[in-house]
């Protein structure tokens, strides 16, 4: 019995994805939205709680292992017994969370409190507001920029506000796609497991990778993690271009334009197409040379369009927090589209 186009497309459509988890990840970005403008980023750091675990468990294994007088085959290799030895535990948790959240439902609830440890919102939310405000009020102390240099490990207090404020505009286009669309999407396909790993890849990447201008050892986990997260930041980059349309003063033909060509785009590793589209829907030039906070000078690439101005104030990061929320915004419209869809089908 031949099937007709729509059996079709529902019978991908389960294969790909189980749109019934769509409530619990609303839910969870709801809850980590509330606690975290509540509570704010957790010693500094507003990435996902769940990142603080291998950073913590194999955070001075990695640094002792990373040594920059090593050759790169033997950084590589090095980083790659890292990568399998946070894995495997990682998979191994996510099966776990999804034991737990089966026996011990309690309405749902725990799932949902599971999957927040996985992503972030509020707490990016609450550290860029509280650099806006001092920044509006010319009072920018390193108590005002700690999160935004803890969160993207970058050395702020060695620069300028110009340059605090484009690593804030950075770190919002980037927690966007990594801390949020990116394991909202594995969890959507795989569950708890195939969301923790993708978690603990970035977390790796986020902890050792800087920003892909490092000595070889991250070069492991940052290859996996691109494998991963190549699909989630073109969409996270799509609904960045497209909140310009919501936004005062930003150019959706710029954020457009950010996807053609090759000059002044964001590499991968360095934010990719999320910074790429905000930076050009901004008209704004962001990146540049920066410290790490391990003291390593990262010659980062400049992203924007031609002849862009990279000395930007709060009026800029204003501009930012407002493409961060509405891109939120058009991604709950996005998963709520697609959970009615898969109710059609």
């Amino acid at each position: 019995m031949e099937k007709t186009a729509v059996e079709y497309i529902a019978f991908w459509h389960t294969q790909l994805m189980d749109t019934d988890r769509i409530p619990i990840i609303l839910l969870a970005f709801l809850l980590c939205s509330i606690v975290g403008m509540i509570t704010g980023p957790l010693a500094g750091n507003a990435w996902p709680f769940f990142w603080r675990i291998p950073d913590l468990i194999f955070g001075r294994l990695g640094a002792r292992l990373d040594r920059t007088h090593r050759s790169k085959a033997d950084l590589m290799a090095r980083g790659f017994f890292l990568t399998v030895l946070v894995i495997v535990p990682a998979a191994f948790i996510g099966v776990a969370f999804e034991n737990i959240s089966r026996e011990m439902p309690v309405y749902g609830v725990t799932r949902v409190m599971l999957l927040s440890l996985l992503l972030s919102a509020g707490t990016i939310w609450f550290s860029l507001l509280k650099l806006y405000f001092a920044m509006e009020h010319n009072k920018v102390g390193q108590g005002a920029f700690y999160a935004i240099a803890r969160t993207a490990r970058i050395n702020l207090a060695a620069g300028d506000d110009y340059g605090v404020t484009r690593a804030a505009i950075t770190l919002s286009a980037r927690s966007f796609d990594k801390g949020l669309v990116a394991p909202a999407l594995w969890f959507l396909i795989g569950g708890f497991p195939a969301a923790c790993t993708y978690a603990t890849l970035a977390a790796l990447c986020w902890r050792f990778g800087k920003n892909g201008l490092g000595s070889g050892f991250a070069a492991v986990p940052l290859a996996l993690e691109r494998l991963l997260g190549m699909i989630p930041s073109l969409l996270s980059a799509l609904l960045i271009t497209l909140a310009a349309t919501f936004t005062p003063t930003a150019k959706l033909h710029k954020g457009l334009a950010a996807w053609f060509g090759h000059k002044n785009r964001s590499p991968y590793e360095q934010g990719g197409a999320p910074v790429s589209a905000l930076a050009w829907a901004l008209n704004v030039s962001v990146g540049g040379a920066v410290q790490d906070l391990s003291g390593s000078a990262l010659k980062g690439e400049w992203v924007g369009p031609q002849g862009a101005t990279a000395k930007l104030d709060h009026k800029h990061l204003r501009r930012a927090i407002y493409i961060n929320v509405m891109a939120h915004i058009l991604f709950v419209a996005v998963l709520l589209a697609t959970y009615m869809w898969g109710g059609i089908l």
